[in-house]
């Protein structure tokens, strides 16, 4: 009796284990099915602004180049060297704008995922932070175009030789603002990123205020790395950070930080 008894506790104990790992990897499977149909949604979201923008496409290709263009000079115009360029150009640009008008789209798609693992007080900040984020990025890359564009242009299309004719390839210009729009809106990301460090418990205000010389000199050497060879746009880049960062200290003040052993400030 003892020994049946010893074997149907052992098979009883087997079985709890084995339902104790099956409901370990159910809730894993849950997560990868739900993370795959927030990414299908997200894909689907770019695809359909994509249809709604592909009519346009040559459109909005003119209205990006304005910049350029106004710049060029008289008698100048942009050319294709390529045979497929007229059309992967505006392809390829209406491809980006989708993906940068699905960003609000996306980033909730990432937060409904997210979100179920966070404390009340964290979802309090992170919604900010990640509105702010949104309105930045989009600030970052109406700068470049409205501000360092008409600039740069300007510079580059003076500078030449007189004997020079300045007539840039489509294909060439796209890949040049598309750099530039990058640049500039992860760039203006900096008050977010400096208030999330703070929050974190990385670093802390007083600590940022004394690496700001660091920082300046950062500034500028990701502006000479992420922009063309010239002094106007790299400055152009980073007096923007750094104006950043000093925002990104001043809200940070006013953030908690998730240490309970770090001192004030």
């Amino acid at each position: 009796m003892s020994g049946k008894k010893s074997e149907t506790t052992s098979d009883q104990s087997q079985q709890t284990s084995k339902e104790t790992e099956q409901d370990k990897e159910q809730p894993l499977v849950q997560h990868l099915l739900e993370l795959r149909g927030r990414i299908l949604k997200s894909l689907i979201a770019i695809l359909v602004v994509f249809a709604g923008l592909f009519y346009f496409s040559n459109d909005i290709y003119v209205y990006i180049s304005e910049p350029l263009r106004a710049s060029l000079p008289e008698g100048s115009t942009m050319i294709a060297t390529e045979v497929a360029s007229p059309f992967l150009a505006p392809f390829k640009l209406t491809i980006v704008l989708s993906l940068f008008i699905a960003i609000p789209f996306i980033l909730h798609q990432a937060w409904g995922f997210i979100a179920p693992g966070l404390y009340r007080h964290e979802k309090i900040i992170a919604i900010p932070l990640l509105i702010a984020s949104i309105l930045l990025f989009y600030l970052g890359i109406a700068f470049a175009y409205y501000v360092v564009f008409p600039l740069i242009f300007s510079f580059f299309t003076t500078v030449g030789p007189e004997s020079v004719t300045v007539m840039t390839d489509i294909n060439s210009y796209l890949d040049f603002i598309l750099k530039l729009f990058f640049a500039f809106g992860i760039a203006f990301e900096i008050p977010v990123a400096t208030v999330l460090l703070v929050w974190s418990g990385v670093t802390t205000v007083a600590s940022l205020k004394d690496k700001r010389p660091y920082v300046v000199v950062g500034c500028f050497v990701i502006g000479m790395i992420m922009t063309p060879p010239d002094v106007i746009s790299q400055s152009l880049l980073a007096i923007p950070m750094w104006l950043l960062f000093e925002c990104g200290i001043l809200f940070a003040r006013f953030v908690k930080s998730r240490r309970p052993d770090e001192a004030e400030v």
